[in-house]
This record gives C-alpha cells, structure tokens and sequence, in this order.
C-alpha cells in the first residue's frame, strides 16, 4: 500500500510541474497545489516513519500576501515552485529508498525465522506408546520400524468380546492385552474404553486397570497419575479403593514412602469395609512395604 500511495503521490507532483511550467495566470492555483502536495508528502513520512524527524523538508516557501503579482515576479515565482517540486522529487526518492530497504530487512528476517524451525521428522522407527489406529498399532514394531510378527500375531490373536454392551466389551478386551502382557497395547485400550465410556461401571475398572499396566510395564510415574486421577474423579467407582492400594505400591517404587503410607491410611477412612475386608491382606504388605509405624 505505501509503495502505491508513493507512485500515485509522485505521479500527481510530475503532472503539477507539467501544468506550472506554461502559464504565469496559474501561479496561484500551482502554489496551492504544490502547498498540498508538501502536507501530502509529510503525512506519507509520518505513516511510513512515525516519530521521524522533518529532514526531508526544506522550510516552506510562503509568498508574500502583500506584494502583488507581477510579470517581473511571475518568473521568480515559477522558479519557486520548480524548486519547491524538486525538493519533494528528492524527499520521496529518499522514503522510496528507505521503504525498499525496510522490506529487504523483512524478508531477510523471514527467512532467518523460516531456517530456524527445524523440519518435522518423518522416520517411522521410533517406538510410539501413543496409538493412532487402536492397540494393534502400539509397539508392534522393532527399533528398525519393520513389523514384529510374532508380537502382531500374539496381539491379533486376542478378539475383543462382542457381547452387545460396548463399554464391557471394550474394558474385557484391555483385560486380556494386560493378561497376556501386551502392556503398551492393554494401555491404549484401557485408556480408549474409559474415554469412549465415562458413565459405564466398567470405567472405574479400565482407570484402574491402566494404572496397574504402567506398573507392570515399570512406569510408576505414569501409574501413579493414572491411579490418582481415578480416585479423585471416581470416588465411588467399584475400583476406587484399589486404585489408592496400588497408588502406595507405585509411590513406593517412587521412593515416597511416607506418602504411601499416607495414602494407606486415606484408603482405611475412605473405604472401612473393603480396607478390611476383600483389601486387607493387600494393606497389610502395603504398610511393610512402605515401612509404615
């Protein structure tokens, strides 16, 4: 847009030198029209460079009202206008200059920006643990990226149930993954059953069950989350209790002892009768287990 409004401005001041020139009669209408082409070309260096300074410009040239016209001033008139025009024909070749300048620059950083984002890989042979085509797509490859076929045929071998209730059928069929341990593929299908069936009674199971395959797989971290998050936001799931029990384990595994001890103690308030009932003996070697007084 600058780049236009500049021709369209130089244009217009080449068009007033060529009507100044002929007659001495339109002096007065040139002068107006050069006046206006001087605030015209100062606006332009105020939006182009705000702040800047008024170098550009030499000090107006303002006829004196009280001195009339005549033919021996016509000629220095003109003079004037002719200098006053050059004076704008040199000013806009400056700010032409500086804005061809200014979006060198820009490019020049476009494209240093551009060189710095590093490219996005498209190597296939690093192990992912987070599926994009369900649990036989989950550490079914080798560190080369070539298919395991005994692992993808000992995966395929386990059908999920299909039973008309979609949130068992789903939970049953991350049981058998996680029975068979196939533990990164049981994750991603646990994780799946839970997402696709919040409200089912088989979430509780499927939060829990998650948990529990990061254990076996040595993630305790992973399960720790897993299994908090299932208590805290399943508080009367049928697994919330054994989700605290198995919490302590891996907080064990994470050099937390005191905290699992803590969370022992939470599962004895929260859940009386499963702590002494079906939980008991579990609590019993959890204590021993976290050194608990």
């Amino acid at each position: 847009m600058k780049s236009v409004l500049l021709s369209t401005l130089y244009a217009s001041i080449s068009a007033s030198l060529l009507i100044a020139a002929p007659a001495a009669a339109q002096n007065s209408n040139v002068g107006k029209r050069v006046d206006r082409l001087e605030q015209e070309m100062k606006a332009v260096q105020r939006k182009v460079f705000p702040g800047g300074s008024s170098r550009f410009f030499e000090p107006e040239i303002t006829p004196d009202a009280a001195t009339p016209t005549t033919p021996s001033t016509t000629s220095s008139a003109v003079s004037d206008l002719i200098a006053r025009v050059d004076t704008l024909e040199r000013s806009l070749a400056t700010l032409t200059g500086q804005v061809e300048q200014n979006d060198f620059r820009i490019k020049q950083i476009e494209d240093k920006m551009a060189a710095a984002v590093p490219p996005v890989s498209t190597n296939p042979g690093a192990l992912s643990t987070t599926p994009t085509g369900g649990p036989d797509a989950v550490a079914t490859e080798t560190a080369t990226g070539t298919p395991d076929p005994e692992r993808v045929t000992g995966v395929e071998s386990i059908v999920m149930p299909d039973t008309g209730d979609a949130g068992e059928d789903a939970y049953i069929y991350g049981y058998r993954l996680w029975e068979a341990k196939y533990y990164p593929e049981a994750q991603a299908q646990l994780k799946k059953a839970a997402a696709d069936h919040p409200n089912h009674r088989r979430a509780s199971f499927a939060k829990n069950l998650l948990g529990r395959a990061y254990l076996d797989d040595g993630k305790p971290a992973l399960a720790s989350v897993a299994l908090y998050e299932n208590y805290q936001e399943l508080p009367r799931g049928e697994r919330a209790p054994d989700s605290l029990y198995f919490l302590s384990t891996a907080l064990v595994q994470l050099n937390k002892k005191t905290d699992a001890c803590r969370v022992l103690s939470e599962l004895q308030d929260v859940y009386p009768s499963a702590a002494s009932g079906r939980l008991s003996a579990r609590i019993t070697n959890g204590k021993a287990a976290a050194d608990c007084s």
